[in-house]
């Protein structure tokens, strides 16, 4: 294998991929990097046998063909030490990797192409074409309510949902949901749903960068694979059923508040700061046409907060976790948001006001 390459053509996959190598290995060769060069075409592959990402960069001039593995943090920061115009030439001497440019020369040590786990490709059941932008915001809009390390294991990771003509993505960590949904051409009769754990979720929407260009994804029984025009992104399922979301969002909330989205999300930041720092409770009380926010803690410290909305219900008092509050109006996009409530017993649903395609669910606390 004999190749040279352009340190920026290099870096961006390189970094790509190796954001999905684990640092900590059982394995070595985990902790590698596998270069692949056929004609013009090198490819770089990562793995911690849960997700694995392809990243494919054309090379200028016809190479040398061979493969091999090589360790993935240092190569990247060789990589990124060198002179950003600097052209790097690489090539296996007596299985071990000579990278030189200018007057560099650096040997990393290797381990065969065989060692290196490829992710098991399953029968896919369907496969779409969407444009990544759109399948970026259905990521962010909902992936910061997925749990992190709940016992509940498939609650750390994402809902997708395809049913006719709609993908929709649902998280929660038990506390609060969030879900999204995006037109998409399905033709497939019923509900076909997958869970991607978390890291595959969060590594997907770091490849989603082009607004204009599309991503093909296949559902399969076991993985999801995303393919763009410079990477393929395999992620294992999660085995495990989600809970049914439909019976988690209230329904027949009588109150609904409509506020603006900014004012709101600045005052619940600033009462947040004398909340708890623990539990991160704030009382809100509702009055016509008013929106009363009040923190303490233990220190006996307190702050008040009065917003104006569009409210014209009866009087209520409810407690929320403030950090949930932020995180929805975070990922709102709109000026004006709405809250339909019941009582203070019952979830509050949050959505943009004039848009339905996202729907939150935030349960209240007992203060």
């Amino acid at each position: 294998m004999h190749f040279t390459i352009q340190r920026e053509a290099l870096l961006k996959p390189l970094q790509l991929v190796a954001g999905v190598v684990e640092r900590r290995q059982t394995l070595p060769v985990l902790s590698n990097v596998l270069l692949v060069v056929e004609g013009q075409q090198l490819s770089l592959t990562g793995t911690d046998l849960e997700v694995e990402l392809v990243g494919r960069v054309q090379l200028d001039e016809p190479a040398e063909a061979g493969e091999i593995t090589v360790p993935a943090r240092k190569l990247m920061d060789i990589c990124k030490s060198l002179p950003s115009d600097a052209l790097i030439d690489i090539r296996i001497d007596e299985q071990k990797l000579l990278v030189k440019a200018g007057r560099s020369r650096f040997t990393l040590s290797t381990l065969p192409a065989n060692d290196f786990p490829t992710v098991e490709e399953g029968p896919g059941s369907f496969t779409l074409n969407l444009p990544q932008a759109k399948v970026r915001r259905l990521i962010e809009r909902t992936s910061f309510a997925m749990a992190q390390q709940d016992v509940r294991y498939y609650l750390n990771g994402m809902l997708l949902e395809g049913s006719t003509g709609v993908l929709r993505a649902v998280a929660t960590d038990g506390h609060r949901l969030a879900m999204c949904s995006m037109q998409a051409e399905i033709e497939h009769e019923g509900r076909h749903q997958v869970i991607v754990p978390r890291k595959g979720i969060l590594e997907l929407a770091r490849l989603l960068t082009e607004q204009e260009a599309e991503v093909g994804i296949v559902l399969g029984q076991h993985h999801i694979r995303a393919t763009t025009g410079e990477f393929t992104f395999t992620s294992k399922l999660v085995d495990g059923k989600f809970p049914d979301y439909e019976r988690v969002l209230p329904r027949g909330g009588d109150k609904l508040v409509i506020g603006e989205r900014q004012s709101l999300r600045e005052a619940f930041s600033r009462t947040a700061i004398l909340s708890n720092e623990k539990y991160r409770g704030i009382r809100l009380t509702l009055a016509a046409g008013l929106l009363k926010i009040q923190a303490n803690n233990p220190e006996q410290e307190e702050a008040e907060e009065e917003v104006a909305v569009d409210y014209n219900g009866g009087n209520l008092e409810i407690g929320f976790n403030v950090s949930y509050l932020l995180d929805v109006l975070g990922v709102m996009t709109t000026d004006q948001v709405r809250l339909t409530l019941s009582d203070s017993n019952s979830s509050a649903l949050v959505q943009e006001a004039g848009n339905d395609d996202s729907a939150y669910v935030v349960m209240p606390m007992r203060l």
